[in-house]
């Protein structure tokens, strides 16, 4: 496929220089330099840290099949997620 692009003078320059001494054609040299610049994995870009923040310490021990049941059964414990406890 033809193509029009706008090359700086002294890009130019040099491009033609390195197809002369390389015996290669313009074309060639800007495929090659395309081509190598779109297989190139994106650039990872650092993520900012996770936000942290301090619940107030754990309820129960979530390992515990036998304290879970102990925490659900008991009368005292309170469970509020804003939902309807659907056992109720």
């Amino acid at each position: 496929m033809k193509t029009t692009l706008e090359i700086p003078d002294g890009l130019m320059r040099d491009l033609k220089e390195k197809a002369a001494r390389e015996g290669k054609t313009m074309s060639e040299l800007v495929e090659g330099a395309l081509r190598t610049m779109l297989e190139q994995p994106p650039e990872q870009k650092k993520l900012p840290p996770m936000p942290t923040f301090d619940s107030g310490g754990f309820f129960m021990n979530i390992d515990s099949r036998a304290e879970y049941l102990d925490a659900m059964d008991d009368d005292e414990v309170e469970l509020d997620h804003g939902v309807d406890d659907v056992r109720r």
